[in-house]
């Protein structure tokens, strides 16, 4: 999304921000290869990542209902940010009923693009 010659991928704080998360992390695998991950805590999915060859195959659509389902067990409402150029994730979150809330923030890397809240309102658990 960003050229790489004028914004470098900020590696070092992003594996930082990473090794530090104290939600949970779910993975995707085909033939005992990672293929993605989805990290959700409370009721944030903060990140739903799958790689450019399995796009398509599915694993997104398990890890996003994995992910929900888990955030289900707890709250009645999802959230989550993305890009706003990031149409194709925009598309798949809105095709599986997240709305836009109104919130946007600037993201901290360069070159400080613009994300968008979205929300998605989850089917209370019913107790036995």
């Amino acid at each position: 999304m960003f050229p790489p010659e004028e914004h470098p991928y900020p590696d070092d704080a992003v594996r930082a921000r990473w090794r530090g998360f104290p939600g949970r992390v779910l993975l995707a695998e085909r033939d005992g290869r990672p293929v993605g991950v989805a990290a959700i805590e409370g009721p944030w999915l903060h990140g739903l990542y799958v790689v450019p060859d399995e796009w398509g195959s599915g694993a997104g659509a398990r890890l996003h209902d994995a992910a929900v389902e888990a955030i289900a067990a707890a709250h009645d409402k999802a959230k989550l940010w993305c890009l706003t150029e990031n149409h194709r994730a925009r598309s798949f979150y809105e095709r599986r009923g997240w709305r836009l809330n109104g919130e946007t923030r600037i993201v901290e890397y360069p070159p400080h693009p613009l994300d968008v809240g979205y929300s998605l309102e989850l089917p209370r658990a019913v107790s036995a």
